[in-house]
């Protein structure tokens, strides 16, 4: 049945889905540029983080969401909103205790975020699109390894082992290094046997602090754009939550203003609601030959002692 509910936005519902629908595509089509879809088991070989699964995940998850929201909201199916706003607020639960273990454990969370940049920095040659994520980072934030540029010796061409034959022995990636603003072409070979210098020889040429550290000075310099921008995302999934919420309690308000009648519904008006015997009549079609026999011997209307009658008209109360 359809109650014709005025849906409120939908066009922001089928963003949503239009967007998560185009991240989850970019995220199929790296996959199958790497040929991991034709080698499900290369998901687990790598050592560090696929940054392609961001994609996935970010995509799949608008995508259920999109779908729950639009298909809710332009059917009023109220299965599908209320699917919609549970799984968003538990989105937002998820998020807002993270932030929480985030600010109680600091130490914590440094230690694992120095662990999860140190494994990535093994697998750097394993995968193209980890070693475009992590020069970026480096290059970004100016820095160099979790902790600092011996932080490299943890990847197999870059340690400064004797049977290490890698010409990258004993040096960094490209994007540890200090660029000239007067170079035009980028020198990937700065990085060549900088650690067997110095430190103090080294700050010239790379640079020399943690992504960590650099990180964590990133945040508390942009602290208020950043805590506007998680203040934004959350309001707009309150907003989502509420919305549907709102339509889902339309809807009941309507259908409950409708009443099956055969094959079809009639719909309830205040004269209705005034006049219970004329509520019974509405459902003569579909009480049955016997409950209708019984209610028409009376001749001015049905028996309130009727047993059939109590119980339509119980029904209706409820």
């Amino acid at each position: 049945m359809r109650v014709l509910v005025p849906v409120h936005s939908p066009e922001l519902l089928l963003l949503l889905q239009v967007l998560g629908a185009l991240f989850l595509a970019i995220g199929l089509w790296a996959w199958g540029e790497k040929g991991v879809l034709s080698n499900i088991s290369a998901l687990t070989d790598l050592g560090g983080l696929d940054p392609v699964w961001l994609f996935v995940v970010v995509g799949g998850v608008m995508s259920v969401l999109g779908f729950a929201g639009c298909i809710g909201a332009l059917r009023e199916n109220t299965f599908l909103l209320k699917f919609f706003s549970v799984f968003l607020g538990l989105i937002f639960f998820l998020e807002l205790a993270t932030g929480i273990l985030a600010f109680v454990f600091k130490d914590w969370i440094r230690d694992q975020l120095n662990l999860f940049i140190n494994n990535n920095v093994k697998a750097y040659r394993d995968d193209i699109d980890l070693q475009n994520l992590i020069d970026f980072a480096q290059e970004y934030w100016s820095c160099c390894g979790a902790r600092g540029p011996n932080d490299w010796n943890l990847n197999i061409y870059f340690n400064c082992t004797d049977l290490n034959p890698s010409r990258e022995r004993c040096g960094v990636p490209f994007s540890c290094c200090v660029r000239d603003p007067a170079e035009d072409v980028l020198n990937t070979q700065c990085g060549y046997d900088i650690r067997l210098k110095l430190e103090l020889e080294q700050q010239g040429s790379i640079h020399t602090k943690g992504c960590v550290g650099q990180f964590e000075k990133w945040l508390q310099d942009n602290l208020i754009v950043v805590a506007g921008v998680l203040v934004g995302i959350a309001l707009l999934q309150i907003f989502g939550i509420c919305l549907a919420q709102n339509l889902v309690s339309d809807i009941k308000a309507v259908k409950a203003n409708w009443i099956t009648h055969g094959d079809g519904y009639k719909l309830l008006n205040k004269q209705h609601f005034e006049n219970p015997w004329l509520m019974l009549t509405i459902f003569e079609g579909s009480i049955g030959s016997a409950a209708s026999t019984e209610l028409s011997t009376e001749g001015t209307g049905p028996n309130p002692t009727s047993q059939q009658g109590l119980i339509d008209l119980g029904s209706l109360c409820t």
